[in-house]
């Protein structure tokens, strides 16, 4: 039996056997989990998890066979990982002079 590193309930098994045999089901089980997750998080980044959650759906519906879907959402993470604008570049940047990540900002005096 596998079970997930970060949810020791989850039963790997269970799921495959429920989208095997109730592929319905399993559709309603996982945007139940999938909304769950994203609502505890903060409102600022519940819409954009919810934008990369669509993302992630759209190549599932586009895809011809789950694993070209497993693919494509690989390619994606890479992009974002290791892109031109990726969190690669950005932490690079962070150890570069001049800081491209940095915003700056002009800090007042406050006067008590």
């Amino acid at each position: 039996m596998h079970t997930g590193r970060r949810n020791p309930s989850f039963n790997f098994d269970s799921w495959a056997i429920l989208a095997r045999e109730n592929p319905q089901l399993f559709e309603i089980k996982r945007k139940n989990i999938i909304e769950k997750a994203i609502s505890r998080s903060s409102p600022q980044r519940q819409k954009r998890l919810r934008c990369l959650q669509w993302q992630l759906d759209q190549i599932r519906n586009t895809s011809r066979t789950p694993l070209a879907a497993s693919l494509r959402m690989q390619r994606m993470l890479w992009e974002k990982l290791a892109g031109d604008a990726g969190l690669l570049a950005c932490l690079q940047g962070l150890a570069a002079e001049p800081n491209p990540c940095r915003h700056t900002a002009t800090i007042l005096p406050f006067r008590v």
